[in-house]
């Protein structure tokens, strides 16, 4: 089956381009040139992935990406000439799967592209269990593979599909160290080794869902200059 993304852009010459691109990757693409419509293609045409501009005329990317995370998870790539880690981590914390700054070289982001792909389809689990169940400080962390859903003393906790991997990650690989790169590649890809400022923001999520007091984590613990480690009660 052929994947469907939508690039949503003002610019015409950015959303032929990269309908270009990805149409010689063999992907199809969608285009919406504003926000609104960008929500209304999303609801209709459910694509696999979305190419999002954050500067875009009426309402803006985040304001996109906000509501589009109130009711779907598919993989969005943030879109923009600005180079500033603010946006970088606001597109982040609000479930962005990556942020690629214009101008882009066309290989730099199907590569990307393909690894968000590859990794929305296949689970980050280290054995042939569908539940993974620890007892924590503050009650029973439940992980439903197959449902992928995460609760908490029976409590639904909302997770993205990034924050779902990474818990995985780390809990099937609970008390042992792993290294911010390890981390890195394994949940989003080769191409992230380096960015650990995903990491960090990722981490700092899942900490404010699941540890009974996050600025003072028992569970998902920092292993200074090496990476992170989860433990379970102490």
């Amino acid at each position: 089956m052929v994947e469907k993304i939508l690039v949503v852009d003002d610019a015409d010459d950015i959303r032929v381009l990269l309908h270009e691109v990805l149409n010689m990757a063999g992907y199809k693409t969608l285009e919406a040139a504003n926000g609104t419509e960008a929500l209304c293609i999303i609801e209709t045409e459910s694509p696999d992935l979305v190419i999002l501009d954050i500067a875009l005329p009426g309402i803006s990317g985040f304001h996109v990406l906000r509501q589009l995370r109130k009711t779907s998870e598919v993989p969005v790539i943030m879109l923009s000439a600005r180079t500033n880690t603010v946006d970088k981590v606001e597109s982040l914390e609000l479930g962005a799967d990556d942020y690629i700054t214009k101008p882009f070289k066309p290989e730099e982001l199907t590569a990307r592209v393909e690894a968000i792909l590859r990794r929305s389809q296949r689970l980050l689990v280290k054995s042939n269990e569908l539940r993974v169940t620890h007892q924590t400080l503050n009650g029973e962390l439940l992980i439903d593979v197959a449902a992928r859903r995460v609760t908490l003393s029976g409590r639904n906790i909302i997770v993205s599909e990034i924050e779902f991997r990474l818990l995985l990650e780390l809990v099937a690989n609970e008390g042992k160290a792993i290294t911010y790169s390890e981390l890195l590649v394994n949940v989003w890809g080769t191409q992230y080794k380096e960015e650990t400022n995903y990491l960090h923001t990722y981490v700092r999520l899942l900490r404010m869902k699941i540890e009974p007091d996050p600025k003072n984590p028992r569970h998902i613990v920092n292993i200074p200059k090496i990476g992170y480690r989860f433990d379970r009660t102490k």
